[in-house]
């Protein structure tokens, strides 16, 4: 996976919001032709938290066709362990290569029972697991040293970016667990990331501006990750105002990737509700913000 970028696919809809099986099968095979490390369908760029179970099993099917072996097939699941569990059955039965679990829904919980929660779905499925901490879900390190003993839990994606305490989890996990950056725009933070020990990352970017995700991770790899020049420019003229932008509207971290896709013709549809659709000024400062930002890279709106 740490040789491209993780690729997470937006769930393509119709206008009217049904499912839209053939635009997201064309959005994903475009994904997949651009060399990701991973792909990780129905997460939370997928928008996981509104499809239904048809819906997913539609979802997780279509991209493991499409990846056809190429590269590893990450599924969402998450709510409760029991319907974690059932999501990661459908799963299974399509065919995923493992499976990322999202944030429990609601409840805050100690750590005893964010433990359990990974238990309980590791007993019912076969496929590797990768926990996700970010809301309410926080391990510490020795939560960590028992999720890792859980027979097929393999890794761990970070949201919080709190280094001290990544850094203290990655000491504490065995020299084979997997570490992820899953910040919000994690390139923002990838240098920072790299230095306690995590280079992989996902990247929101990719699923609508693959060149510029492609770009920015071959400078860093090719960089010593502190001053180059490339990494430098990406971050100080697009990222960070694409951050700016995301940052005014909550819901903008998906909104305005699916507005970005189909400005670049991608069949991605609309964003379902609790979600909206970026304001018309937002949206032409969006326009302007990503041509600057495929011009950086020597690429076209």
């Amino acid at each position: 996976m740490a040789r491209g970028v993780l690729s997470f696919p937006l769930t393509s809809f119709h206008d009217d919001g049904s499912l839209d099986p053939d635009g997201f099968r064309a959005h994903v095979a475009a994904q997949i032709a651009t060399g990701p490390g991973a792909l990780f369908p129905a997460c939370g760029t997928g928008e996981f938290f509104s499809l239904d179970e048809d819906e997913y099993r539609q979802t997780v099917t279509i991209a493991v066709e499409e990846a056809a072996g190429r590269l590893p097939v990450v599924a969402g699941i998450g709510y409760g362990w029991a319907q974690a569990a059932r999501f990661a059955r459908i799963a299974e039965q399509a065919g995923a290569d493992a499976l990322l679990v999202l944030p429990h829904y609601l409840v805050a919980a100690p750590q005893d029972g964010l433990v359990a929660q990974l238990e309980q779905i590791s007993a019912r499925t076969r496929l590797p697991l990768i926990a996700y901490q970010r809301g309410q879900v926080a391990f510490t390190a020795a939560s960590l040293r028992r999720i890792a003993r859980i027979p097929n839990v393999i890794g761990l994606k970070d949201g919080h970016s709190d280094l001290d305490r990544l850094q203290r989890l990655t000491l504490a996990a065995p020299e084979d667990f997997l570490f992820f950056n899953g910040a919000a725009t994690a390139e923002i933070q990838a240098r920072a990331y790299a230095t306690v020990g995590v280079p992989a990352y996902s990247s929101a970017v990719h699923a609508f501006a693959p060149e510029i995700a492609n770009a920015f991770f071959a400078a860093l790899r090719d960089g010593d990750g502190t001053d180059d020049a490339s990494v430098q420019r990406l971050l100080r003229d697009f990222y960070v105002p694409l951050v700016e932008l995301r940052d005014r509207v909550p819901g903008y971290a998906v909104s305005l990737v699916k507005a970005a896709a189909r400005l670049r013709g991608r069949p991605v549809g609309p964003v379902r509700a609790p979600l909206t659709e970026p304001s018309p000024a937002d949206l032409a400062d969006l326009t302007t913000l990503l041509t600057a930002g495929l011009d950086l890279v020597g690429a076209a709106l």
